[in-house]
């Protein structure tokens, strides 16, 4: 029972790292992608390969199959990020498909659609919250950065963005290629801990299910995403007998959050120490006494 546990874990894990990337590109920088899943696939595909192939440890996987992805990401970039609103999408959405079928017809190096075996079991609890904390960390500076100002002046205001100097095509790629490489890193930990992988594991659906979670978790908020991410993974294992049925709970929720709350679970807001205190001092309003001094009620 602790190891299913420990699984459900690492599988919030995973996602958390791949639903932060699409929250970088969606949330933040306002283009939508379908693409991520043949990222994570990339990704999964060249660490398993490394792995089995060169026997390097796990870090170097990672390394690896990101620096691949990112590559693959930049070229696509300068190719589509001219393309603007659906049609950006559409081709982001081709790519995801193409990059499956070519796995599938590359047997001899992938496995083809009978999936690659073999891969070390590398993935474990302690591994992913190390991978957890950085991930975080790391999509946490970006964004306050002048990386991410720029980022979410492009969102806000695009022509805006690009009369006050901002180099609008330059920074969407940048989004797109840090979007990659964190769907790459979720990826390669995803292939060792499944030990094995086939194509139809990042279809259409695995780059959908990681575009919703950002829309219900707050397009705008990295907490949301992440909160929104952990329900989403939980949810089908709690009710395992309706697990069949996620993608149609997940439209359902797509709609209702539209509806109710456009913003999303936490809109624009960060979950954060100061946001706590913020909320203490509403809540439990601090009186003064006849010296002048504050205490709390």
């Amino acid at each position: 029972m602790a190891g299913y546990y420990e699984g459900l874990l690492i599988l919030v894990g995973i996602n958390i790292i791949a639903v932060i990337g699409v929250s970088i590109l969606t949330g933040f920088t306002r283009l939508f992608s379908f693409g991520n899943g043949g990222f994570m696939a990339i990704g999964a595909y060249t660490g398993a390969i490394l792995s089995t192939k060169l026997h390097t440890p796990l870090p170097i996987s990672i390394l690896g199959g990101m620096l691949m992805a990112g590559f693959i990401a930049f070229l696509l970039g300068k190719i589509t990020l001219g393309l603007k609103g659906d049609y950006f999408l559409i081709a982001t959405l081709g790519f995801g498909e193409s990059i499956r079928v070519i796995i599938e017809n590359l047997q001899s190096v992938t496995g083809g659609a009978r999936g690659y075996s073999g891969i070390p079991l590398s993935t474990n609890l302690p591994v992913m919250i190390i991978s957890v904390a950085l991930a975080i960390f790391l999509a946490w500076n970006i964004l306050h950065s002048k990386i991410g100002r720029n980022l979410m002046a492009i969102r806000e205001q695009e022509i805006a963005a690009d009369a006050i100097g901002i180099d609008t095509a330059k920074y969407k790629n940048i989004a797109f290629v840090i979007s990659a490489m964190f769907a790459a890193w979720a990826g390669v930990l995803f292939a060792h801990y499944f030990t094995f992988i086939v194509p139809v594991m990042f279809n259409l659906a695995k780059s959908s299910e990681m575009t919703i979670t950002v829309v219900i978790g707050g397009l705008g908020s990295l907490t949301g995403s992440i909160i929104a991410t952990t329900i989403l993974t939980l949810l089908p294992e709690l009710a395992r007998a309706a697990a069949e049925y996620r993608m149609l709970a997940y439209g359902v929720a797509v709609v209702l959050i539209i509806t109710l709350r456009p913003s999303g679970l936490m809109g624009y807001k960060e979950f954060s120490l100061l946001a706590i205190r913020n909320f203490y001092y509403k809540t439990f309003p601090r009186k003064s006494d006849k010296s002048g001094k504050e205490v709390s009620s």
